[in-house]
């Protein structure tokens, strides 16, 4: 079926005009035009040949493929703008329950009925809120003004309702002020249209007054993908921002324009509702040199949707209606995806002491003597005043900080003049009195593999088998090998059946297998098992890693495609279907000088296929595919 010609702007069209009077909805035969031309992914008959469009968009399982009503869409719209809406005045992000106030605005009709931040919002009206993707929320609070919303929530475990009537409400999507006499922060809930203009604006206005820059981005649920790009522009200039491939291979570049506005120090936080356009913002900064992340590993949203509308669809949307539907997988400038894994922050701490820790970390450059000050080499030189750092109040934070360092990062103390002193983080933290979470294993110095085991238990993507250890020389079964995974790609566990008829759901890896075989990195026997308890051998492994590292970054993904026909020498003792990837982990990738790059842990000739993989072995590759796929902070 040929597609149906769609002028794109980036992933997303958006129309701001809609008709007044509906004439004709969307019909189950076009939506099923619609996803079959433009999903990602091929979508299967059993989804397609669902009786309604609420049915086919359930049976697809994906919940950023949406259909808007012409009154949700218009609500969709102004949820992404700094403007005048109608609602109750709450921000809030999902939580299992539902929604997690995390602000009651003043003067609202939110704080006149009571509500508070901690409340947990479960039912609007007879809408219950639990799964329900955050848009589809809004669009049941806004209303026309004068109405009423009945919002039930709990607190402190115990369940109540308030009926609320709905206000013109402004929320600044976008908001600049000086923290500390000497720290531009900017707060941004959600990139519109006008965001990138209110940066600027921030920028220009404290220009002279600020010497650090935070972005907080803390539950930034994303928003439009330009105006992501548009303000990483406004930090590393024109660049390549990022890339789109759509379904069919095909990619979109991003590329920002104009001057940077600012070469001053960027630490961006994060939380897990970091979702989208901010991972976007988040990422590029990163792979660009800007700056550095600090809070949670995001959200995971590597995928953007493109908006189909009546500018754009005219016989489709004549009501006013829209859908939303997923079609292309977002790459960094580094080619990374962040889709399910998220981007990992360069300090890992509670998203509660973000900006402690940013703060901790944004003094000014020492003048001419260095005591008085610690200093951290991470990505940057970052500093820290000894007598901040040396207050009760900010120990959480400094104790955070100090346990997020990886062992790759520096510290030091000034020892007056322009010298310093190398400390280790363990002796900053007697010196003031903190305490540090030891994010390392008991029984890993001997390991050949030990730094690699210690920085992924550093970003939380490992986890040892209790009591601090972390068994470097026990070997793995296919069940541990896709949970070892599914913690490091932080995988969204699916819920309903298994595929594999020896996987139970309610068992500890049956999630987790699920998950990986849904990405396509495990299958089954052909037989319908799996069979967990077995033992994953050296080709085995090579091959889920290669196809990992082919889902994670483009370059690798675009490698395979070159991958030789003929045995390559050292290959010969690996099965047929094992040998591409092989060759894509161990001969595919060359350096600076062109020299061969071998991420396996020796040259694939000295190591013994069919041997049973070791937790050691696992995290050396996995440490070694996450860093050059540019997954993780270097």
């Amino acid at each position: 079926m040929n597609k149906i010609v769609l002028r794109r702007a980036g992933a997303a069209v958006l129309a701001l005009s809609l008709l007044a009077l509906p004439t004709q909805a969307l019909t189950v035969e076009q939506a099923r035009t619609l996803l079959e031309d433009y999903y990602i992914d091929p979508v299967s008959p059993e989804v397609l040949n669902q009786p309604t469009i609420e049915a086919m968009l359930k049976a697809l399982g994906d919940p950023y493929t949406q259909y808007f009503t012409a009154e949700e869409y218009a609500q969709f719209l102004a949820s992404m703008e700094d403007s005048n809406i109608v609602g109750v005045g709450i921000v809030a992000t999902a939580c299992e329950e539902g929604l997690l106030l995390s602000e009651v605005l003043d003067n609202s009709p939110a704080q006149a009925g009571g509500l508070q931040a901690g409340d947990i919002l479960t039912q609007v009206d007879d809408n219950h809120t639990a799964g329900v993707p955050l848009d589809t929320i809004t669009t049941w609070i806004q209303g026309k003004e004068g109405t009423e919303v009945t919002l039930h929530y709990l607190r402190d475990g115990e369940a109540h309702s308030v009926t609320l009537t709905r206000t013109p409400i402004v929320i600044p999507a976008t908001d600049t002020t000086l923290v500390d006499g000497h720290i531009g922060l900017i707060t941004c809930t959600t990139f519109g249209s006008d965001t990138a203009r209110h940066m600027k604006e921030g920028l220009t206005e404290y220009a002279e007054q600020a010497d650090h820059w935070i972005v907080d981005l803390r539950s930034n649920g994303g928003g439009l993908t330009q105006a992501a790009v548009d303000s990483v522009g406004l930090f590393a200039g024109a660049k390549t921002v990022g890339y789109l491939r759509d379904g069919e291979g095909e990619y979109y570049i991003y590329k920002s324009t104009g001057e940077a506005q600012t070469q001053k120090p960027l630490l961006i936080l994060s939380d897990s509702y970091t979702a989208s356009s901010s991972e976007l913002f988040s990422k590029a900064t990163g792979d660009l040199g800007c700056g550095i992340v600090i809070g949670e590993r995001t959200y995971g949203k590597g995928v953007a949707q493109m908006l189909m509308d009546e500018s754009s669809f005219p016989d489709y949307f004549a009501d006013g209606s829209a859908m939303k539907i997923t079609t292309d997988r977002f790459f960094s400038a580094s080619g990374a995806t962040n889709d399910v894994v998220g981007v990992i922050p360069d300090l890992l701490v509670p998203a509660d002491l973000a900006d402690e820790v940013a703060r901790l970390l944004s003094a000014g450059a020492p003048e001419g003597d260095t005591a008085g000050y610690y200093r951290v080499d991470l990505k940057e030189s970052w500093y820290i005043d000894s007598s901040l750092a040396a207050q009760p109040e900010w120990a959480d934070a400094l104790s955070a900080l100090l346990s997020a360092l990886p062992a790759t990062a520096k510290v030091w103390q000034g020892a007056g003049g322009e010298e310093w002193t190398a400390v280790s983080p363990e002796t900053l933290a007697q010196k003031t009195g903190v305490t540090i979470e030891d994010r390392s294993f008991t029984d890993t110095q001997d390991s050949p593999y030990d730094l690699a085991i210690d920085l992924l238990a550093t970003y939380g993507m490992v986890s040892g088998i209790g009591g601090g250890s972390f068994d470097p020389e026990g070997t793995l079964t296919r069940a541990q090998l896709c949970s070892l995974l599914a913690q490091a790609l932080n995988c969204h566990m699916p819920e309903g059946e298994s595929a594999f008829s020896d996987v139970p759901m309610d068992s500890w890896y049956g999630p987790a297998v699920n998950a990986l075989a849904k990405m396509g990195l495990v299958s089954g026997l052909g037989d319908g098992t799996f069979r967990p308890d077995q033992g994953v051998d050296h080709e085995q492994f090579f091959s889920i890693m290669g196809r990992l590292a082919q889902y994670l970054n483009l370059t690798f993904y675009e490698e395979i495609k070159e991958a030789p026909e003929e045995v390559q020498p050292g290959l010969e003792g690996y099965s047929d279907w094992a040998q591409d990837e092989v060759w894509l982990l161990s001969m595919s990738q060359k350096g600076y000088l062109g020299n061969n790059l071998n991420l396996l842990w020796d040259a694939p000739e000295d190591i013994a296929p069919q041997d049973v993989t070791t937790r050691e072995e696992a995290a050396a590759l996995l440490y070694q595919v996450l860093l050059y796929t540019e997954v993780l902070p270097d």
